[in-house]
């Protein structure tokens, strides 16, 4: 986790202190239920209970302690043992190492998508809020990054609003997903370990049972919460990219709000850059990179092996971390992004009306033209009209063969640009539940 890039919510479900807290929670619930189950003494476990809940363990105790046993569980149950006292050698019964660590991560996992689907909210209001703030402000749509036909510009957002819509679900779904706990002991079959032990741990938790793990929980669980996350970041890349090309100088439709006292760039005082939305699309390929680890730790060798722990160290963290801040920026770029119609209109006319050549297209079809030869007649038009020879409406009005089949009347109610427009109170019905 890099400073710049991290908001300290997020970082605090990744601290040491966290860590070693849930550790210590899981240990606690586990004393619990096995005295309940008259495994363990019930005075032991209260005192468990009792002495580790008001501690504050001490992270330089434990490193120190693991640099000599060279295994942080190991550590921190050495650790807790100082605090609890000889009561301590009821805790971690039956348990392996992978009980805690893969139940923490778990937890983790699951407080960090809340945090992730609460920002996806926030961007999504953003979102809604500008989309029916220009819900009918024309601007041109691009297809291959070449004018095609009349779009709106809430039209785009609305477009934006309903794919992180389905972030949202698979941000839940990855949380699921990964919710799960295993106390199953050293290969996953509970030989010193009751089940109704994880059973309470994982209700405690607010996780559920794994139905049967090996010494770890399944990997694919995993893998599919990282591709989630790396789903959602090509979703604010897509995003990203789109204002940064509406940015551009020769287009300059939609700008990054440009404080008072910013500065773009060291050498030319004029210059205001899309610098927020091209980071963006630098953290999105940060959070992507974290996927193809994640796919590759579901092959670990017969009931485990350690390659998938250094790995799921970093990406936890930094996968979650940087996902949290690129949504929340995002939304702020949303949230202040400076919008030109005048611009978008003056983009409309730029090619002289052939934005409307589909229109008469089909209007020639209507009036019993051939398809193959009404697109010819509209073609050779809109060819003069993209060389500069004279606007489409102008040449098309010219053309004896066109005029055949169609009145000038006729000709210029195809040039009509609220027609474009009609089915937009739909669309925004389907996507925001009201016009």
């Amino acid at each position: 986790m890099i400073p710049r890039y991290t908001r300290p919510e997020m970082a605090a479900i990744w601290s040491a202190e966290t860590r070693f807290r849930i550790w210590f929670e899981i240990e606690a619930h586990a004393a619990d239920a096995m005295a309940e189950l008259g495994m363990i003494p019930r005075a032991a476990a209260k005192k468990i209970w009792a002495k580790g809940k008001v501690a504050k363990f001490d992270i330089a105790r434990i490193e120190e302690i693991e640099r000599e046993t060279k295994h942080d569980v190991v550590a921190f149950l050495t650790h807790l043992a100082e605090i609890v006292g000889p009561e301590a050698r009821f805790v971690h019964q039956g348990m392996t190492s992978s009980d805690v660590l893969d139940t923490c991560f778990n937890v983790q996992l699951v407080r960090a998508a809340d945090m992730l689907i609460a920002d996806v909210e926030k961007l999504n209001a953003a979102i809604e809020n500008r989309a029916h703030e220009h819900k009918y402000t024309p601007t041109i749509g691009r297809s291959h990054g070449i004018h095609a036909e009349p779009t709106t510009f809430g039209l785009k957002l609305a477009v934006a609003y309903a794919e992180f819509a389905r972030a949202k679900k698979r941000l839940e779904a990855a949380r699921t997903e990964v919710a799960t706990c295993a106390i199953s002991g050293a290969v996953g079959t509970f030989a010193q370990i009751d089940p109704r032990v994880e059973a309470h741990v994982a209700e405690k938790m607010g996780l559920s049972v794994e139905p049967i793990s090996t010494q770890v929980i399944p990997r694919d669980r995993h893998a599919m919460y990282f591709a989630a996350l790396g789903v959602v970041a090509a979703s604010i890349e897509r995003l990203a990219n789109e204002i940064r090309h509406l940015q551009r100088t020769e287009v300059l439709e939609a700008e990054e709000y440009f404080s008072p006292g910013q500065k773009g760039s060291s050498a030319m005082p004029h210059k205001r850059n899309p610098v927020l939305s091209e980071n963006l699309v630098g953290l999105a390929r940060m959070v992507r990179a974290y996927v193809t680890p994640a796919l590759e730790n579901v092959a670990l060798w017969h009931e485990r092996d350690i390659s998938h722990s250094s790995v799921e160290r970093m990406i936890g963290p930094d996968s979650t971390t940087t996902l949290d801040f690129a949504l929340a920026r995002l939304a702020g770029v949303i949230d202040k992004l400076i919008v030109y119609p005048q611009s978008m209109r003056k983009n409309l006319d730029r090619l002289g009306g052939l934005i409307h050549s589909q229109r008469v297209l089909l209007a020639l079809t209507q009036k019993g033209v051939a398809r193959e030869d009404a697109y010819r007649l509209v073609q050779r038009n809109a060819m003069k009209a993209w060389a500069g020879e004279g606007s489409f409406l102008t040449l098309i009005e010219a053309d004896k063969e066109v005029r055949k089949h169609l009145s000038e009347a006729e000709l210029k109610a195809n040039f009509n640009l609220d027609f474009h427009f009609a089915h937009v109170d739909e669309i925004f019905r389907r996507v925001f539940g009201r016009p």
